[in-house]
């Protein structure tokens, strides 16, 4: 058993590692942070023995999530809370630094596993919080006041629901501005939104998961017109080509993939691929490897990979 626990230790925190020890820029006054670039379910996943991961802390990943920080007032608001928020909460507090918790929102996507279990931790079970701001769409908001557990963290007052309409932004402490906006994808329990995230002068867009651009377009929306508001743009690279999953019908966990992305985006400059970053990448996903040809071939194309720890300025 001892062996057991160690080796759960050692897969947090080696995961961790590398990004607590990434300083904050603090001569930025609003900044966003890369808390974790996996997909739901983190790398290695669960019953994936053969993933070199278990041996490799390097090729490791937390759940895709981001944090925004507001250096002048202390506040920080996570973007989805997924089943790695301790570890990640943990990496925020060594980049900013911390007197103790402090969390003043968490801002929900939909309801996928890596997107909101991590409110788990906020329950009596585990930290008893007290009405921490949780940022929800109407279909998310009514799940978690309906169903088990997620009603519980409400009565209890762990955390206060508040709620998100379409295109339209709720300001934070001044400084920050976040607006939620539409994305096609799975809807089992709950919308899925993206969200456009504004600091002073720059901004960044999060958009982890989409069924494909075709059925965003037919939303009246052109992903090159999206990448051109905004200066930083986290979009989802959940697989790099369509044969990662062997035996699986990609067509039941439709992304589109990394491939298809580049070749969808292959009329635009150099100076806008520049500020796209792949995140939410599947455990079968080569680019966790920063020497393989995937790798290679995106950062040759002019995208880049996010990676854990990575801080932007939104000043």
């Amino acid at each position: 058993m001892k062996k057991i626990i160690t080796l759960a230790a050692l897969l947090t925190l080696s995961a961790c590692n590398s990004q607590s020890n990434a300083p904050v820029n603090m001569s930025c006054v609003t900044s966003l942070h890369v808390l974790g670039n996996g997909q739901d379910a983190g790398k290695p996943q669960i019953g994936v023995h053969s993933d070199p991961a278990w041996s490799d802390p390097d090729l490791r990943a937390l759940a895709t999530s981001v944090a925004v920080v507001d250096q002048e007032s202390g506040a920080r608001y996570l973007i989805d809370a997924t089943p790695d928020i301790k570890a990640q909460l943990y990496i925020l507090d060594q980049q900013v630094g911390s007197t103790g918790f402090q969390l003043d929102g968490v801002f929900l996507t939909h309801a996928h596993i890596g997107h909101y279990l991590g409110l788990a931790q906020l329950g009596r079970e585990a930290m008893g919080a007290k009405s921490i701001p949780v940022y929800a769409m109407p279909r998310m908001e009514a799940f978690l006041r309906n169903n088990g557990p997620w009603d519980q963290l409400v009565e209890l007052n762990n955390i206060d629901l508040k709620s998100l309409k379409v295109d339209q932004p709720i300001s934070l402490n001044g400084a920050i501005k976040i607006e939620p906006f539409l994305v096609p994808h799975r809807g089992e329990y709950s919308e899925t939104v993206g969200y456009k995230i504004q600091g002073a002068n720059k901004s960044a867009i999060f958009l982890p998961d989409i069924d494909s651009w075709e059925e965003f377009e037919q939303q009246g929306v052109q992903l090159s017109d999206v990448i051109k508001t905004a200066d930083y743009i986290f979009i989802d690279g959940s697989f790099f080509s369509g044969d990662e999953l062997p035996g699986r019908d990609m067509s039941k966990i439709p992304h589109p993939t990394i491939t298809r992305t580049m070749d969808y985006l292959r009329e635009l400059d150099a100076t806008e691929r520049k500020k796209v970053k792949f995140i939410h990448l599947n455990h079968s996903n080569p680019v966790h490897d920063e020497h393989t040809n995937a790798f290679e071939d995106i950062e040759k194309a002019g995208y880049s990979i996010a990676q854990m720890g990575e801080q932007y300025c939104l000043d």
